[in-house]
């Protein structure tokens, strides 16, 4: 009956395991999909940052080219 008992108590641990590590897994898929959609959104914000960056760059540069333009005319 001891063994009976014992063998009940390893399946209901081993059970109660499975179960944690479900638990854990599904959080994890959680976790990772939302890791994934924030780091998506993270390339794109980077993406239009460095093209608002370059049209600055550009606008800046046209705007000293027709600076050191009128200096000299001057």
């Amino acid at each position: 009956m001891t063994d009976k008992h014992s063998d009940n108590n390893d399946l209901a641990a081993l059970e109660a395991r499975v179960d944690e590590l479900i638990r854990t897994v599904d959080q994890l898929k959680t976790e990772n999909s939302a890791l994934r959609n924030q780091q998506e959104n993270l390339v794109n914000e980077r993406a239009l940052l460095i093209e608002k960056t370059e049209q600055a760059r550009s606008r800046i540069e046209s705007m000293i080219s027709r600076l050191r333009a009128m200096e000299t005319r001057s």
